[in-house]
C-alpha cells in the first residue's frame, strides 16, 4: 500500500470521525453527502487513484 493512499484515508477519517459517533446522539437529518450514490462513487474513484499509484510506483 502507497503511503500516500494511507494519508488520504487518515485525512478524510480526520474530517469524518465526529459523523461517526451522532448515531448515539439520536437522529441526525438526511445528509445528502452521504448518500449510497455519492458513498459508491468515492469508493470508485478511492480504487482508481490506489490501482493508479499502484501502478505507477511499481506496487
Amino acid at each position: 500500500m502507497h503511503p500516500t493512499q494511507v494519508g488520504l484515508w487518515k485525512k478524510e477519517l480526520q474530517e469524518q470521525a465526529a459523523c461517526l459517533f451522532d448515531a448515539k446522539r439520536g437522529p441526525k437529518p438526511v445528509d445528502q453527502s452521504a448518500s449510497p450514490e455519492r458513498l459508491y462513487s468515492e469508493i470508485g474513484r478511492l480504487k482508481m487513484e490506489l490501482d493508479w499509484l499502484n501502478t505507477h510506483t511499481g506496487h
